[in-house]
């Protein structure tokens, strides 16, 4: 899935392109079978409000003590999303730093991904 920048600029949501995805990029990548990881760095009680199919969670709090269990993944993409985006970037901050090439946050988060992608995706 190609996405304008007409359509990027209309969402509202800042992004930059070093450090962010927009949740349509996000999306078309898993569709084409791009090899990517999908991160939750949200809490558990998030994760049981309302959850991405296949993301893995590891909550920010947890992943520096956590790194060894995404190893396989320090040389394909990584994205990790929150709830708006705050806290993934600070979790794509910590992969970059240990050594992960493809590293991004998902602009919005869970909350912009239910708007734009999935609105069966539960948010509060």
């Amino acid at each position: 899935m190609n996405v304008t920048t007409e359509e990027l600029e209309n969402t509202n949501v800042a992004i930059d392109p070093d450090w962010e995805l927009h949740p349509h990029e996000v999306h078309g990548s898993r569709r084409s079978g791009t090899k990517l990881l999908l991160l939750d760095v949200r809490q558990e009680v998030e994760w049981d409000i309302a959850n991405i199919d296949h993301a893995t969670r590891i909550p920010l709090d947890e992943l520096p003590k956590r790194l060894i269990e995404l190893t396989p993944w320090r040389n394909h993409r990584v994205v990790a999303f929150c709830r708006n985006g705050v806290r993934s970037l600070q979790a794509a901050a910590i992969l970059r730093e240990a050594g992960f090439k493809s590293v991004h946050s998902m602009a919005g988060g869970i909350v912009r991904w239910a708007e734009v992608v999935d609105p069966s995706v539960r948010w509060w």
